[in-house]
Order: structure tokens, then sequence, then C-alpha cells
């Protein structure tokens, strides 16, 4: 059985916690470990012989790398790098594609990397049911058994039941809330958790017939792949041909050989903040807390706290959540509509959006302190063992500090070592790199000073990551 983790998003469903760049899957938002780890550790205890694959993007794939290196080191057969996005159909067929090369009966276990699933030992029951159907050539899909009448969620109703899974008589999209109820009333009808089980080359045979041309484009961009480091890259042109679906409608709506298996496992996809407060443990008055949160009053409400005293007072049913750059203040009725405040974001031309004051790269992170008409104080954290870029930019200059560990700096034709307290500069124009080669993280403050100081202000020359 492969494990394939499909890890996109755009991080607008649990802002401000969430950015473009660093999507909830890579956020420990129920637990100390990220959704991501949680998924890649769920696929693995599913059968000893499990090895995982990964489907993601350009800007995420170190992120999805590390956490493939750390939770499945040994059983990564691949991280599928999509040039843009197509939705979950083509994003699946690459991953059949790539099994089919050494095993096209390979059972794939599709799973979103951003779910909640509190009862693993329940999802494996499953999962050996949904693997029989599915050795024998059905397309499975995953059933939530329905705790309420849940209008967020898309619904399956299903046929008579044999040997643990039904067939598919029809996926239902969203009701509205009597509806919902009336499904309750009726049973047979399950939420719709968007995880899969099928044979490699059952897929790609439903695909073929379902959606010729999707498979066509997914085929073509798969054969002008090439490897990078721990990634394959498919060919850019064809994927941009491929038409962009779900798999729900593309295949599991329209195939004959679609089947349920019940779920009753602790589910939740954490689509808004009212679902993170509903899968975690209350209070007496019905409160969710994290971090450093004190309250007189409150009830019914979620609070997190990513460093900043939260002091909350005769607030009912609110969601406030606090990071370094951004505080949300909502009903927790209304947090549906975050979405809207992001995009508020992004027509004034802010950042917050897509990225914290903490931004994660491939060789460590750096973190907005200060900044000011011609100037900007980071904070860089260079993982051991980790280079930049060998660069220049145009426009502004740099002084290092060193704070802890132990800096390679090339400065123009000099090579030099800095050690902790010792500094120095990095003039306009310049070619320069920062390295670490100790053992011990690299800590170091940068003060840029210039003209123009947007990240965008970089040429590279060489680059570990092979980014351009």
């Amino acid at each position: 059985m492969l494990a394939v983790i499909l890890s996109g998003g755009s991080g607008t469903r649990l802002w401000p916690l969430s950015r473009e760049a660093y999507p909830k899957q890579f956020l420990p938002v129920v637990s100390d470990e990220t959704l991501l780890a949680e998924t890649i550790d769920r696929g693995l205890k599913v059968d000893p012989q499990t090895r995982v694959m990964a489907i993601t993007n350009e800007e995420h794939r170190f992120v999805v790398a590390a956490h493939m290196q750390e939770m499945a080191a040994g059983k990564v057969d691949g991280i599928i790098l999509e040039p843009v996005g197509r939705n979950t159909a083509p994003a699946i067929a690459l991953a059949a594609l790539a099994a089919a090369e050494s095993n096209p009966e390979e059972l794939l276990l599709v799973m979103p990397s951003d779910h909640v699933l509190r009862d693993r030992a329940a999802f494996a029951d499953a999962v050996q049911v949904g693997a029989r159907a599915a050795s024998s050539g059905k397309l499975v899909t995953f059933g939530v058994v329905p705790t309420a009448p849940h209008t967020g969620y898309g619904y399956i109703r299903a046929g008579d039941s044999t040997d643990g899974y039904s067939p598919v008589d029809a996926f239902v999209e969203k009701p509205d809330e009597s509806t919902a109820k009336s499904y309750l009333d009726q049973g047979g009808y399950y939420w719709n958790s968007g995880m899969f089980l099928f044979r490699a080359d059952r897929y790609l045979e439903e695909l073929g017939k379902q959606s010729p041309a999707m498979l066509e484009a997914c085929q073509a961009a798969f054969a002008g792949r090439e490897s990078d480091m721990d990634f394959i890259r498919v060919d850019r042109e064809s994927f941009e041909a491929c038409p962009d679906d779900s798999i729900d409608y593309a295949v599991m709506e329209k195939t004959k050989d679609a089947v349920v298996v019940p779920l009753n496992a602790g589910w939740s996809d954490v689509g808004s903040w009212s679902a993170l407060w509903e899968i975690q443990p209350h209070d007496e008055d019905g409160n969710v807390c994290r971090g450093d949160v004190i309250m007189e009053d409150v009830s019914g409400s979620y609070i997190h706290s990513e460093g900043r005293l939260i002091a909350a007072l005769g607030v009912s049913d609110h969601v406030i959540v606090e990071t370094d750059d951004v505080v949300l203040v909502a009903d927790r009725s209304r947090v549906q509509d975050v979405k809207k405040l992001v995009s508020q974001i992004k027509t004034l031309g802010r950042e917050e959006h897509r990225f914290h004051k903490k931004v994660h790269r491939p060789w460590g992170t750096y973190e907005g302190i200060a900044m000011g008409e011609r100037f900007q104080v980071k904070r860089i954290t260079v993982n051991p063992g980790a280079s930049l870029s060998l660069q220049k930019h145009h426009h502004r200059a740099e002084h290092w500090i060193v704070v802890k560990g132990t800096a390679a700096v090339i400065r123009g034709d000099d090579e030099i070592m800095l050690t902790e307290d010792q500094s120095t500069y990095i003039p306009v124009g310049h070619r320069h790199r920062l390295s670490n080669p100790g053992v011990i993280p690299l800590e170091l403050i940068e003060v840029q000073t210039g003209s123009y100081l947007g990240e965008d202000d970089i040429v590279r020359f060489a680059d570990t990551y092979n980014r351009v």
C-alpha cells in the first residue's frame, strides 16, 4: 500500500495562524505534532509495509520534504511537485502514474494532509475493509459517520451494505440545516471525508473513461518529469493544459464502481476556527484556550495566543487568535467569512495573508523585528550544515551580527569566519554568502539599509536548493 498525501492549501481557513506560505498542515493545531506529521504517521501505521508519497507545490516543497525525512525515512517513494494547482483529480493521477510504473495494482490510500482523526485503530480497521474492496477493483471513499446535521460538509448516500462497505448511490452537495437533519433522521448518509483507496491501474482506467483529456495531460506531464534532489518535477506546459477538477466530480460521481466504507474515528477536516473549537476539550464554560490566556466571564469561545497575553472579559461565542503580527476577533458563527478579511488584505497590497513574521526557508528561518524608512532588522537562523545562496543586492547593504554559533561568510573575494559577538558588513552590489559550518543553529541579527528592501531584490549566482 502507498499512502498518498495531498499537501496543498491556501492558508485562509485558519488565518491568521495559517498563511499561504505556511498553511494549516504545517501547524500543531490540535497536538504537539503538525497535522502533516500526524497524517504521515497515520499512513505508516496502517500496515508495516506501507510507504508514503507526497504531492505538493514549489513553495511548500522543503517543509514537506523535512517532514517526510523526519517521519518516514527509508519509506518515501517520492515527492511530486505540481507546477500549478489543478485540484485533486490530476494530483492523484500523477501519484497513480508513478506507482503504476513498478506495480499497476498498488493500492493508493489518498489522504489530505490537514485532517484530524482521533481514533487510529478505527481508521486502520476501515482501511482494511476498504483494501478488500479496492483489491477487487472498486474505488473506495471513506464516509464519516455524522454526529450532527453539519452544513459545511458534502454528504454521501450509501446503498445496502455488503462485507462492510456499500455502493455509492449519490454524492450530495453541502445541504441546508433542515436537509442535513433529514439525512441524519433517514440514516445511510455520511460526511464526505475526501479520503480514498483504490488500485493505481483502476483509478487511471476510470479517469481515462470519465475525463480522457485529463489523463492525457497528466501522462504527458509525467512523461516529461525531471528529478531534482528529493523531488519529481513534472512538465509544466503539459500540466498547465490539464483540466482543473476534483476527484469527486471527475471520477467518483461518474464511475459505477464507487463504494463507501463507514468511518467512525473522530474525524474533522479542521475547516474553520469553529471546527477546531468543536473537536478540542472544553472547560466548564465551554472555552478552548491555547497559550497565554486569562479570562473573566467568558463562555463558548476559542482563544489562542502565540505569544502575548490575551485578557478576555465578558464575551461569549468568540474566536480570538493572536499571532506576532495579527489579532483576529470574530463571532464564532462567522468564522467561515475569515476569507473575506484575507481578500481585503490582498486588495490592500499587504503581506499578512502570505507570510508570518517568521518565514521558513530551506536553510532555516528569518523573522522581521523592526522596519522603518530605509532600514529593516531581521533575526536569521541558519540550520547546522545549511547555506544561503551566493547572491547580491542592487539596492541594499547588510550588516550581520552573530549572536549564537559560527558563521562562514563569503564577502566579495574574502572568506571569513565569525563567532558570537562578531560582525561584518556587506556593501551594496557585493557577492556574498552565509553558511553554518557548525553543529548548532547559527543565529544572527541582520540590519538592512537602502532605498529598496523588498525580498525580490536578489540576484542568485549559486544555490544549494536550485532556486532561481
